[in-house]
């Protein structure tokens, strides 16, 4: 294998004094902020980049990377898959422009006045690209840990205008319009999904139309796959099977899905997911199955949006089938995938603990098992319980069912006691 020295990145490191270990703890820790789980990198793979040996990291990792260094990865001296490495060394005075470029743009995006951030004419880059999908990761974050709160709404939708604003600033190639169009579109999905979370179906559609419209500009499978995808689950919780079925059809559509059973497998699971909604009980087993098989052939190595590494494995998956057993009242069933889901959550995902907690208690009290069902509830923290839509009402119909299985019993009296405190918390 021929390689060549990634100089770039060796003066990067000699330069803000990183040795190969101490460059892969910084990586790590902050893989660790965006997926919850900390990166498995040491002095070696450090070493090995350095050497030429990787020539372009994985998506989590690089982003991570680039959030250590405040530089995209191919100032770094990085080389896209397909892409020949450059022949002119990438150590110059112009990656030293750059990067005070970079620097100086990024203080005035995080600013986020109201004058646009990009607002002089300059050479839109893929710098400017990589500063948008980290402010993407922050979002996918603080989704993780919230959910449904208006504030990430209002965000993400933001910050999609401002990178349109970005198109408008200055001249590009169409393959970097393309991306940028791609954030836009995925800030709006965002969007989409925050509003999807906190029950405001009006601004989720409005959301919807506008991310499908950008997407198309970008021609961006995977974000289409999202915007479709997460279409299909807004009409599931609208009620409307037929429309969602339909929507996520479009997702399943997508050659993405075909060419990485790991998005055939979230497009099985949401289908599933639905098909349990409408009471379809064959049906529902068979997608639920069939997306655990896809999974099980999914390459974990695979390089793809963080959007979809930080959010869907096992334990989204288990959350999916219990959302689905659940509505077709197959209530033991729901509880497994509930414990299941629950033992492989990771530690940040806040909201997708909340909502499947929620879910086991009512698993439980559709057994008859009462007190475990409150035991279960009374553990959901009262700021969730009382701030999130989705949690808050699921509650109440767990509170309905409660009063009218055992009225007069402890478990009943205990439950009532702490929704009083909620109550108060949300007054």
């Amino acid at each position: 294998m021929n390689t060549s020295r990634n100089t770039a990145l060796e003066a990067w490191m000699k330069e803000h004094g990183y040795s190969s270990n101490s460059l892969a703890e910084a990586v790590n820790s902050t893989v660790g902020d965006l997926t919850g789980r900390v990166g498995g990198l040491d002095g070696s793979s450090i070493r090995d980049w350095k050497a030429g040996r990787v020539r372009w990291p994985k998506s989590a990792t690089r982003v991570a990377l680039e959030k250590v260094t405040g530089l995209p990865a191919t100032a770094l001296g990085f080389v896209p898959r397909g892409r020949a490495p450059s022949p002119v060394p990438e150590t110059t005075p112009e990656v030293a422009v750059e990067r005070r470029r970079f620097i100086a743009a990024g203080t005035a995006l995080a600013a986020a006045s109201a004058t646009p951030a990009f607002a002089s004419s300059h050479r839109i880059g893929t710098s400017d690209v990589v500063r948008l999908q980290q402010r993407f990761t922050e979002i996918i974050v603080s989704d993780h840990r919230h959910g449904g709160r208006l504030g990430i709404e209002q965000k993400a939708a933001a910050l999609a205008k401002e990178a349109l604003a970005l198109q408008n600033s200055g001249s590009a190639s169409q393959r970097v319009r393309a991306y940028v169009y791609g954030c836009a579109a995925a800030f709006r999905s965002s969007a989409m999904w925050a509003a999807i979370d906190g029950r405001r179906y009006d601004d989720a559609i409005a959301h919807m139309r506008e991310a499908q419209s950008l997407a198309e500009l970008a021609a961006d499978p995977a974000i289409k796959f999202r915007i479709w995808s997460h279409a299909g689950t807004l009409y599931r919780h609208m009620g409307r099977p037929v429309e969602a079925l339909a929507a996520n059809d479009v997702a399943r559509s997508l050659s993405i899905a075909r060419r990485d059973p790991l998005f055939a497998s979230l497009g099985l699971a949401r289908q599933a997911a639905i098909q349990g909604v409408a009471g379809n009980v064959t049906v529902t087993r068979r997608g639920f199955d069939q997306a655990q098989d896809a999974m099980d052939r999914a390459d974990p190595s695979a390089d793809r949006p963080v959007w979809m590494t930080s959010f869907y494995d096992q334990a989204e998956l288990d959350s999916l089938a219990l959302t689905g057993y659940l509505a077709l009242g197959e209530y033991e069933t729901a509880e497994a995938h509930a414990h299941r889901c629950l033992a492989a959550l990771r530690p940040h995902m806040q909201r997708s603990k909340a909502i499947a907690t929620t879910r086991l208690a009512c698993a439980q009290l559709g057994q008859g098992d009462v007190e475990p069902a409150v035991s279960t509830a009374m553990s959901i923290s009262v700021d969730i319980a009382a701030h999130h839509p989705r949690v808050a009402r699921m509650l109440r119909g767990f509170n309905t069912k409660i009063h009218a299985l055992a009225p007069d019993s402890s478990a009943a009296r205990m439950w009532s006691q702490c929704t009083h405190a909620t109550r108060k918390e949300s007054a």
